[in-house]
């Protein structure tokens, strides 16, 4: 009886083995917690023999880890398990060589193939192969035929910099001279290794901090990097990790600190975590999107819109922000178009620009926080809004430490044509903003987002008989004009690639943000080398002579001639120039009477009475002291 029941049951057990082993290839997932210490990305344990993958996915149904570990199979061992809150897919993965490099993905509820966002490299099957070996050597091949799309690379024993300077004192912010250069059109070789190599023509200029645009992994090669899709890889386009490292150390050891461009405003479809939730039909991300608004906020909105408000996404910002200031030592962060942190809905069209630069409460917060977790670690990092909202809230984010971009480009490019009546230069100082903080400001002649002041100079330049701004050296002389006034108004200054050498082509060239013709052999133009001396010798007076941080200053910066007076205990300074197209007379009272003293030319001057007149001729200028600068 006993062997019959046994005979009788034994389909039955067969079946159902049969069904679990079914279940288990289908992709029945374990729910179960995530191990200790196992960090978003990959931890790598057991001496790099073994990895930790963890991959924040809310709501998704089955996750696998594909690679070249697994031969890219999205089997039943490659199938992640799930916190027990939905949330977390995570999988260990054993028997790793520490040494190699591994290609690997995530493929989510069996068709969607997606990178990870917490990667520190990519393999991108369209783009690599116009990375030139001189700038990434030895790149992992792309797995061509076991996958599709961007894959992510892993490696427990990567290669380590060793830093040299292990303690760098940052320039006071109220000294700022920042150089803004985009590594695609500062150097043919756009690379990090040449870059340290023309780090002397930087340090002769003067300037003691370089803002490098975007450079975390960005969609295609030739970009801007305003188009950001990775944030802990940097772009293979201008390197590798420790040639970035390598020539962070090096500017900090010729006292150049390093401002980097962030980009968290928003990204583009080659995110993974757009991806991870996106309606296909409408084209934009999903409602259920943890990180993304479904629609743009603001006016001022590319790609897809982050929502600053979500757990989510402050999570994962903090953890890139805290990311670049520990493993590349950076000094800065400017964030690129900052007024759009908001989820308070002004609207998308031209009649909501002022709307969204009114005052927002709202934005306030969310820059208050972040700006205290930056501080929480390292007390003394740059933060730098692109902010450009109104002078209320701007106040109110200085007074917790933040600076601004000072947009003056249209206001000095007037002054340079010789168009005086729309020159007015007074928002150059802090106290035009209602500003209590004298460093908050980072006022700039030139960015990469704004037109050349030598181009439209040549190109539409005011003229009166003989005296042509269109001529190239008269418009050469302006740019020095406009320097004296530049730098010598207390605060930090931001200089644009080449703006020191007169580069004069168009920002249309080639589009908006195409390359750009590299001119290196300006440098060798005697009229261009002049500007670029002019510059040197006005940063030079910065830096030695503190009257130029002074909180006791005077200024008329309207009409043909202009003046500015800085005071201070030591020396007093006079600035002063015209630039109209005909001769003007300047009247200006100076601090004292007496010897006052001409910077550039050297002769010095009587004013008796401290009475200063003078008939200016078109473009002409003075950098006046009581005693000689430094």
């Amino acid at each position: 009886m006993k062997k019959l029941i046994v005979l009788l049951l034994l389909p039955l057990f067969v079946i159902t083995a049969c069904k679990k082993k079914d279940s288990a290839e289908e992709g029945k997932t374990e729910q179960t917690d995530l191990p200790a210490g196992a960090k978003d990305g990959v931890t790598f344990i057991n001496g790099g023999r073994s990895a930790i993958f963890n991959l924040y996915a809310p709501g998704k149904k089955t996750v696998y880890v594909t690679g070249d570990f697994n031969d890219w199979k999205a089997d039943a061992p490659a199938l992640m398990k799930n916190t027990p809150d939905g949330n977390r897919w995570w999988i260990q993965i054993d028997g790793l060589d520490p040494d190699k490099e591994y290609a690997y993905q995530y493929q989510v509820d069996g068709t969607l193939k997606i990178a990870d966002p917490y990667c520190g490299k990519v393999l991108d099957p369209d783009n690599d192969s116009y990375v030139p070996a001189s700038v990434y050597p030895s790149l992992k091949a792309y797995p061509t035929g076991k996958t599709t799309g961007i894959v992510s690379v892993m490696q427990a024993n990567q290669p380590q910099y060793t830093w040299k300077v292990s303690s760098f004192t940052r320039p006071e912010k109220k000294d700022l001279v920042i150089y803004e250069l985009h590594l695609r059109d500062f150097l043919s070789a756009h690379s990090y290794s040449t870059l340290r190599d023309t780090l002397n023509y930087l340090s002769n200029l003067g300037i003691n901090a370089i803002e490098l645009m975007p450079v975390n992994e960005f969609e295609g090669n030739l970009s801007w990097g305003y188009n950001p899709s990775f944030y802990f890889a940097p772009d293979k386009y201008y390197g590798t990790k420790t040639a970035l490292q390598g020539v962070i150390d090096e500017c900090h050891a010729k006292g150049i600190a390093v401002i980097l461009d962030m980009v968290l405003n928003h990204s583009f479809g080659q995110s993974p975590m757009v991806q991870l939730y996106f309606d296909q039909a409408a084209g934009k991300p999903a409602a259920n999107n943890p990180w993304f608004n479904a629609d743009p906020t603001h006016p001022y909105n590319v790609g897809y819109d982050f929502n600053h408000e979500s757990a989510a996404t402050k999570y994962f910002v903090k953890n890139v922000l805290e990311f670049w200031m520990k493993e590349y030592r950076i000094d800065g962060f400017r964030f690129d178009l900052s007024k759009g942190f908001t989820q308070k809905n002004s609207g998308t069209s031209d009649a909501s620009v002022a709307a969204c630069s009114a005052y927002d409460a709202s934005r306030v917060a969310i820059w208050k926080d972040y700006n205290s977790f930056i501080k929480g670690i390292d007390p003394g990092f740059y933060v730098i809004l692109e902010h450009l909202a109104a002078d209320t809230e701007e106040k109110e984010l200085s007074e917790d430490g933040m600076m601004f971009w000072n947009n003056l480009n249209y206001n000095f490019n007037e002054a340079t044509m010789g168009y005086v009546q729309n020159s007015d230069l007074s928002r150059t100082f802090y106290d035009r903003h209602s500003f209590t903080q004298p460093y908050s400001l980072v006022t700039y002649m030139e960015s990469h987002d704004e037109e050349r002041l030598m181009y439209k100079n040549l190109q539409y330049g005011n003229s009166s008989g003989t005296y042509n701004v269109k001529d190239f050296a008269t418009a050469l002389k302006r740019q020095e004009l406009a320097a004296a006034f530049f730098f010598s108004v207390p605060g930090p200054k931001m200089i644009w690639q080449f703006g020191e050498l007169g580069y004069e082509i168009s920002i249309d060239q080639n589009g908006r943000t195409g390359e750009k013709p590299i001119h290196w052999e300006y440098f060798a133009d005697s009229r261009r080398r002049e500007l670029y001396n002019v510059y040197a010798k006005l940063i030079k007076f910065r830096k030695n002579n503190p009257v130029f941080s002074t909180t006791n200053f005077q200024y008329s910066l309207t009409g043909s001639v202009k003046y500015i007076i800085l005071k201070s205990s030591s020396v007093n300074v006079v600035v002063t120039g015209n630039f109209d197209v005909t001769p003007a007379q300047a009247n200006i009272t100076f601090p004292d009477g007496g010897t006052w003293y001409d910077n550039f030319s050297g002769a010095a001057i009587d004013v008796a009475g401290g009475n200063y007149t003078a008939t200016l001729a078109p473009g002409e200028y003075h950098v006046y002291s009581s005693s000689p600068l430094r």
